[in-house]
């Protein structure tokens, strides 16, 4: 009987095999059309699987003449293993050290091994437009998340938001990082801005999901891929709120946010900027009105 994956076969080759018990292999073979080797083979695996169906077995070849040799896929495995690094670092790795293979083999033994991860079929991709000049308040507003982890409490979040243009900035702790927390911070801090919002960027995390994109009623796009200066503007204020208001405070979520909340007046209202030409960001609204 050739190969075949109808589902009704296994319960069809424990019936024959019951079937030649009782009757005989050859009168077995004759009923269903198969040979007596066959018959035969299927009454030896009753001893093992009983009055259970005998499954399909894979056709899947146990070898290949042109399969990597057992030494070379053991070296994939443990340059992977030491640093973690990507299938094209371990490809170079192997090459310095005289193991000669190709990149879609080390690719395609890593997946094999459970090595690699695969991009979630449920996950929709985000394409960036191009990125705005800040030319007013509002043109561009980047928004992220800084992670917390306490070594003996549960992590938690604080939400920044950073107009490029006047260095405005906003900022608010969260318990979770998720498309909930994301429209609420967001839509709060446009409640607090002095202007409104005409363009959001944020990076790829799953709290800035396309839901987010499609909820927030605000052009929102995401940060170019390995262009990390896309960011960079909010990354220092990120920076400056852990040096300037969190360093050294015990790490609790209504601690951070009490200290937030009075470091915030300060940052917005008194602090020079550099960048500013030793303005705050007030001084750049009178400035414009």
């Amino acid at each position: 009987m050739p190969y075949s994956n109808n589902p009704n076969l296994p319960k069809v080759r424990r019936d024959a095999a019951f079937f030649a018990m009782e009757k005989g292999v050859r009168t077995a073979a004759r009923h269903y059309g198969v040979s007596p080797g066959t018959i035969t083979k299927w009454v030896e695996k009753t001893k093992l699987y009983g009055f259970h169906a005998i499954p399909t077995s894979s056709s899947r070849p146990h070898s290949h003449p042109r399969a990597l040799p057992a030494e070379i896929v053991k070296a994939i495995l443990e340059k992977r293993r030491k640093r973690n690094r990507c299938a094209e670092i371990v490809h170079q790795e192997l090459l310095k050290d005289g193991v000669v293979v190709s990149l879609s083999s080390v690719k395609r033994t890593l997946k094999k091994h459970g090595l690699t991860r695969l991009r979630s079929p449920w996950k929709r991709w985000h394409f960036s437009e191009a990125r705005p000049l800040a030319l007013s308040p509002g043109d561009l507003v980047e928004v992220d998340t800084v992670h917390i982890v306490p070594r003996s409490k549960e992590r938690f979040y604080v939400y920044t938001l950073l107009d490029v243009f006047s260095r405005w900035a906003w900022a608010r702790v969260f318990l979770r990082a998720n498309t909930h927390s994301s429209l609420q911070f967001v839509r709060a801090a446009q409640k607090k801005a002095p202007f409104a919002f005409q363009m959001l960027q944020s990076d790829h995390g799953s709290e800035f999901s396309t839901y987010f994109t499609e909820q927030i009623h605000v052009s929102h796009r995401h940060s170019r891929v390995r262009k990390p200066n896309d960011n960079g503007h909010l990354e220092r204020f990120n920076r400056t709120i852990q040096e300037e208001c969190l360093r050294g405070l015990r790490p609790y979520p209504d601690i951070y946010q009490r200290a937030i909340t009075k470091y915030l007046p300060y940052y917005n209202e008194q602090r020079m900027h550099l960048g500013l030409n030793y303005k705050t960001p007030v001084e750049c609204f009178q400035a414009i009105d």
